[in-house]
């Protein structure tokens, strides 16, 4: 007969290997969903003014924030809580920003391309302490036509895609506050390297000593300004003695605002050799405005160690 398949039935004996296999698969794929937590999330908001009269996308900040909110929806991960939620349950606030729409042209690729960033805010209240996380994507499409049409279908494209990356970097970010220390080093090694960010930036938060090394080390090889800020909020966050020499030596050549800004994060690590810069700033530097800042982070320390019986005592000060 033609197109007939020969079926072979199994004995018993030899299927119940297979259906073992089967069933552990099964079973294994339902605690994947299982203990893949669902965040409770409040409405969308959105903020910023590239998405008012915005003739490159053509939509209505209403039409983003649906987009949005069905990305959340997409990835299965997020529940979408009212105003009227249970305060037991925290939602996290989500404010959206899309700081530029563009089109780029590339090196060797005869096309241009359309590109949207996006910045996401997450936000809870209510705990012990509010939680704060920023989150940065950068979406791009190629545009296939060189049309406003065509243009306009690029960008929409484009925002779909980094709008689907920064619900990524959310999942990811709360994934890595739910997990332990332990797992947070392990996963300092990831291949992902987002993942590595949020794992950094979570040991970093909860002040683990792993962090403070990495830390330096981006320190030192940071090009832009905003991630040396950064860095350096974090370092000050988790009073890292350590990072006090670098970032002396980071002041050197630097314009006066920035010096400015170090010498207030010497400060407040605090510490000995933060003390003696301090003082020597205070007492030398050229510029008035970085002496004054210097003895007012001076002030502050010697008044947070008033207050703190342990710290041990810096160099030319008895109390």
């Amino acid at each position: 007969m033609v197109g007939a398949v020969a079926l072979q039935v199994l004995p018993w004996g030899a299927m119940k290997p297979v259906l073992l296999l089967a069933s552990c698969v099964v079973l294994l794929l339902g605690a994947c969903r299982w203990q893949s937590p669902r965040y409770p999330v409040a409405p969308v908001e959105l903020s910023g003014a590239t998405l008012r009269d915005n003739a490159l996308l053509g939509l209505a900040p209403e039409g983003v924030a649906t987009l949005f909110t069905a990305a959340l929806k997409d990835s299965g991960r997020f529940e979408q809580k009212g105003a009227d939620a249970p305060r037991e349950e925290r939602p996290w606030r989500m404010t959206l920003d899309v700081p530029f729409t563009r089109e780029v042209l590339k090196d060797g690729d005869p096309r241009s391309f359309a590109e949207v960033g996006a910045n996401l805010v997450l936000e809870r209240f209510g705990g012990s302490l509010p939680q704060r996380y920023e989150l940065v994507g950068l979406g791009e499409a190629p545009v296939e036509e060189d049309s406003p049409a065509g243009r306009q279908m690029a960008m929409r494209t484009a925002l779909a895609n980094v709008l689907r990356q920064v619900t990524e970097s959310a999942v990811m970010q709360l994934t890595a506050l739910d997990r332990s220390d332990e797992a947070l080093v392990l996963d300092l090694k990831a291949t992902d390297s987002r993942v590595r960010e949020f794992s950094l930036r979570t040991l970093a938060e909860r002040q683990h000593p792993a962090a403070a090394p990495l830390l330096i080390d981006r320190l030192k090889e940071a090009t832009d300004a905003e991630t040396v800020r950064r860095t350096m909020g974090s370092l000050v966050e988790m009073k890292a003695r350590v990072a006090v020499p670098v970032l002396i030596d980071l002041a050197r050549g630097r314009d006066l605002g920035f010096v400015q800004e170090i010498v207030f994060a010497v400060g407040e690590i605090g510490g000995p050799e933060a003390e003696a810069y301090l003082y020597t700033m205070a007492q030398g530097h050229d510029a008035p405005a970085v002496q004054a800042a210097a003895q007012q982070a001076l002030d502050t320390l010697y008044a947070s160690r008033k207050h703190s019986p342990a710290e041990a005592r810096g160099p030319g000060r008895a109390d």
